[in-house]
C-alpha cells in the first residue's frame, strides 16, 4: 500500500474504493496504529481544538450549554479544552492568552467574563464567539445568547397572573443582569406595580440567593413571590424560606431562571424560564464554525427564544395578602 492511499483512508476521503478502504483499516487494526496528532497538525496547520472559557464551572447551566457545544464540535471532528473563568481570577492568569499559545482553531467565551479585554485580545488572534452573554460587543465575534429581557417578562407576568402584587427580584450582575432586572421592572411598570415591586442584589450563588431572601422576608411588607436571577439563587431562596418557617407555594411563590437539572429535582420541582441552554450550545458551535471558516464576516447577535417552566413553586397568594 502506497502512504499516499494510507493518508486518503485515515482522512475519511471518499476516493478510495471499498476493498482499498477495508484493507487500509484491517492493517491499522492489526497494528494498532494510532494517527500522530501533532504531526497532523503541523501539516494541516490546524490543532482541531476549540478552547472554551466558561464563566464558573460550579453554574449548571454552562454545563448544559457546553454539552449542547461539544456535541456539534465533536461532529464536526473538533475536541475542547476547557478552562474555568474562577480559576483565572483566583490565579490572576489570562487563559485565553494560554488557548491561543496552543494554536486552538477557535475560541468560545462563556458567561460574563470580569475581563472583556482579554476575550478582545483573543479575538484579533482567534476565530470567537461569546455564548450566554451579550458582552463583549465586538466588529468580528458573534454573539449566541438568550432574550434576558423577554425571559424575564414571562416569569414576572406569570406571578401577575397568579395575583401577586408584592413581587420581589434577586437580581444578577453584569449585562444579562440588567436586562432581566429591565423586564421585570417594566412588567410591574405596565401593570402599575412599581410602588410594590422590590429589587435585592444577589451574586448568582445559592449563598447569595439564601442571604438576599433572608433580606426580603425580614422586611416589613415582605413579598409574596420572588424571581430569582438563576436556579442557584432560586435553590438559596428555597431554604431560606423553609428555615423561616414559610411553605412554598402556599406562603411564598418563587420562580428561578434557567431551567437547570436543579429546577427538575422532584423535591425541588423549581418554576423556572428554560433559557435552552444545550440548543445555544449548539447554536453557538455552529457560529464558530462559520467564523473558522470566514474569519472576516462580521459578527452577529443571535438570542433563543426562552420559555416558561411551571411546576411546584409557584401559587395565588393568600386572599389576606
Amino acid at each position: 500500500m502506497s502512504k499516499s492511499l494510507v493518508s486518503l483512508v485515515l482522512r475519511g476521503s471518499q476516493q478510495v474504493r471499498p476493498e482499498k478502504r477495508r484493507a487500509v483499516l484491517a492493517a491499522v487494526e492489526e497494528l494498532g496504529y494510532r494517527p500522530n496528532a501533532a504531526a497532523r497538525s503541523l501539516s494541516e496547520r490546524r490543532t482541531r481544538t476549540v478552547g472554551v472559557l466558561l464563566n464558573d464551572l460550579r453554574n449548571p447551566w454552562f454545563v448544559e450549554l457546553l454539552d449542547g457545544l461539544n456535541s456539534e464540535l465533536y461532529a464536526s471532528g473538533l475536541r475542547t479544552l476547557l478552562a474555568d473563568g474562577r480559576l483565572n481570577r483566583r490565579l490572576g492568569e489570562d487563559l485565553t492568552h494560554t488557548f491561543t499559545e496552543l494554536r486552538v482553531d477557535g475560541l468560545i467565551a462563556v458567561g460574563t467574563l470580569p475581563d472583556p479585554a482579554a476575550v478582545r485580545t483573543a479575538a484579533a488572534r482567534v476565530p470567537t464567539v461569546v455564548a450566554g452573554t451579550r458582552e463583549p460587543v465586538l466588529p468580528d465575534v458573534d454573539i449566541v445568547a438568550g432574550d434576558d429581557e423577554l425571559g424575564a417578562r414571562l416569569a414576572t407576568e406569570h406571578l401577575i397572573g397568579l395575583g401577586h402584587r408584592h413581587i420581589a427580584h434577586i437580581a444578577g450582575r453584569g449585562v444579562v443582569g440588567e436586562l432581566r432586572r429591565r423586564g421585570f421592572e417594566a412588567v410591574m411598570r405596565e401593570h402599575g406595580l412599581s410602588g410594590s415591586a422590590t429589587v435585592e442584589q444577589g451574586d448568582l450563588t445559592e449563598e447569595g440567593g439564601y442571604r438576599a431572601t433572608v433580606r426580603l422576608l425580614g422586611a416589613p411588607h415582605r413579598p409574596t413571590a420572588v424571581f430569582a436571577f438563576n436556579d442557584m439563587a432560586g435553590v438559596g431562596a428555597l431554604s431560606a424560606a423553609g428555615e423561616l418557617g414559610l411553605r412554598v407555594p402556599g406562603d411564598l411563590s418563587l420562580v428561578g431562571y434557567d431551567n437547570t437539572y436543579l429546577a427538575r429535582l422532584r423535591h425541588l420541582w423549581l418554576t423556572t424560564v428554560d433559557n435552552a441552554g444545550h440548543d445555544m450550545g449548539r447554536r453557538a458551535a455552529r457560529r464558530l464554525l462559520d467564523r473558522i471558516a470566514d474569519p472576516a464576516r462580521p459578527g452577529e447577535v443571535a438570542l433563543t427564544a426562552p420559555a416558561l417552566e411551571v411546576r411546584g413553586t409557584t401559587a395565588p397568594p393568600h386572599p389576606a395578602d
